[in-house]
């Protein structure tokens, strides 16, 4: 079940339905950003999708998906290939910028659900590729 959450997630992530992420998460889900503050609940990562959704356009590919023996923890290796559509406070302006990233997502499961979402990529390379 736990893999099959996990690709749901991110096929709901790439079809922009934030809805079908919010659907498999907990109540009290932990998102942790990269380089960025604990987002705690449901709500808070409610507006941290709503913000995503209008500040970048992105599609995961070259997904591979990693599932301990219990189900109880995961872990997915991708390349984010994005565009920067409205500029994010703090960062370089944006104007339709492409990006392509290496990038990483753990998990933790319980009950069906995601309970906590962690995601790695490096920030300063996606810094030189939208200030090119």
């Amino acid at each position: 079940m736990s893999k099959e959450t996990i690709q749901r997630y991110f096929d709901a992530f790439n079809a922009g339905d934030a809805e079908g992420m919010l659907a498999l998460v907990s109540d009290d889900v932990q998102h942790f950003v990269n380089q960025g503050d604990l987002r705690q609940g449901r709500t808070a990562f409610a507006e941290f999708c709503s913000h995503m959704g209008v500040s970048y356009r992105e599609e995961l590919r070259d997904m591979v998906i990693f599932v301990n023996d219990d189900g109880s923890r995961a872990a997915a290796e991708f390349t984010v290939h994005g565009e920067y559509l409205q500029t994010d406070p703090g960062l370089p302006e944006a104007h339709g910028q492409r990006y392509v990233l290496p990038a990483g997502s753990f998990f933790t499961l319980a009950d069906g659900k995601i309970t906590r979402i962690t995601t790695y990529y490096n920030l300063q390379d996606w810094i030189r590729q939208v200030s090119a």
